[in-house]
C-alpha cells in the first residue's frame, strides 16, 4: 500500500495546472502575462507615442533610456520606478523608450503584468529566464493599500530572493505614489502600531528596493501648450497659435486639470475636427 503522503502528493500534481509553455518570442516584441491559465499574450502593435512627442521630461527620458540601453547590451541596469502627477507620460515614457530601443538595434521584449497578477510573478519569471531574450517587465499603476499583500511578491523580485531577479529581466514600475502606499496609510499605522518604525519600513522600504526613481510633476501653462505645439507639428494639423492657446486653456478648464494626457485628448478632439488620421 503507497505511503498516503505520496497519495496526497500525486493527487495534487493531478489537479495543479500544467507550466505554460514558452511562447516563441520572435513573433513579437511586446507581450502580456496573464493567468488562469497562465501565458504570454503576443501584442503586434504596441499603444504609444513617439520618444521625441514626450515633452518637459527630458532628464527622466534621459535617464531611463540610458538604462535601457545598458540593460539591452547586457550591461548591468536598475529596476526603475517612475512616480508622480497623474497624465505626465510616466507609462508613455517606458513605452516609448522600447522602441527607441529597438530602433537603435538592439533586441529587447516588453512584457506588462497586471498589479493584481503579481502573485504569479515567480512562474512568469521562471518562463523568462530560460528565454534567449532580455525582457523589460513593465507594471502599470502600482500601489497597494493596507491589506494588500501582493507587495510581498514583488519584494521577492526586487531583492531578488533566494534564486535571484534573472540576468535577462528588468523591472520598470509607474505609480501615482512615492512609496506605493497611501500617506494616510502609513501615518495610521505609525501611530497604532506597539513598534511604529517596524510596521511601516516593510511597505515603504519596498520602493527604496527600485535602483531608480524618476519623478514627474505637474506642467505648467506654458509646458501644457508646447506639448499641443508639438503634437500638431509631428502631425501637420494647421492651427495659429491664438486659436490654440484659446481653445487649450478652455479645454483644460472643463476638465479641471493641466497634464500631458489632457494635452493629447484636445489634440485629439482638434485633429478629429480638421479631419486628420492619428493611426
Amino acid at each position: 500500500m503507497s505511503d498516503p503522503a505520496d497519495r496526497i502528493a500525486a493527487a495534487l500534481e493531478r489537479i495543479s495546472p500544467a507550466p505554460a509553455p514558452a511562447p516563441d518570442f520572435a513573433q513579437a516584441d511586446a507581450f502580456v502575462w496573464h493567468v488562469d491559465p497562465d501565458r504570454l499574450d503576443p501584442v503586434a502593435q504596441v499603444n504609444r507615442v513617439a520618444l521625441e512627442l514626450l515633452v518637459g521630461i527630458d532628464r527622466s527620458r534621459d535617464t531611463l533610456l540610458e538604462n535601457t540601453l545598458q540593460f539591452a547590451r547586457g550591461l548591468p541596469a536598475n529596476n526603475a520606478l517612475l512616480w508622480g502627477a497623474r497624465g505626465m507620460g510616466k507609462s508613455s515614457l517606458v513605452k516609448a523608450i522600447h522602441a527607441e530601443v529597438i530602433r537603435q538595434g538592439h533586441p529587447l521584449k516588453i512584457v506588462e503584468i497586471q498589479r493584481e497578477d503579481l502573485p504569479s510573478i515567480g512562474r512568469l519569471l521562471k518562463l523568462l529566464s530560460g528565454a534567449d531574450a532580455r525582457f523589460l517587465l513593465f507594471c502599470d499603476d502600482l500601489s497597494f493599500s493596507h491589506d494588500d499583500q501582493h507587495y510581498k511578491s514583488l519584494k521577492a523580485v526586487l531583492d531578488g530572493g533566494i534564486e535571484g531577479r534573472p540576468d535577462n529581466v528588468v523591472l520598470y514600475a509607474t505609480s501615482n505614489r512615492r512609496h506605493l502606499m497611501p500617506r494616510d496609510m502609513i501615518e495610521n499605522e505609525r501611530g497604532s502600531a506597539i513598534n511604529p518604525s517596524e510596521a511601516v519600513e516593510e511597505k515603504v522600504s519596498l520602493s527604496d528596493r527600485f535602483g531608480l526613481w524618476l519623478g514627474f510633476h505637474a506642467c505648467d501653462q506654458d509646458q501644457f501648450l508646447s506639448m499641443i505645439r508639438g503634437y500638431c507639428d509631428a502631425y501637420g494639423l494647421q492651427i495659429d497659435d491664438t486659436t490654440l492657446r484659446t481653445e487649450a486653456i478652455e479645454w483644460q478648464a472643463t476638465r479641471g486639470s493641466r497634464s500631458g494626457r489632457v494635452a493629447w485628448q484636445y489634440f485629439t478632439d482638434l485633429a478629429g475636427r480638421q479631419g486628420v488620421k492619428l493611426g
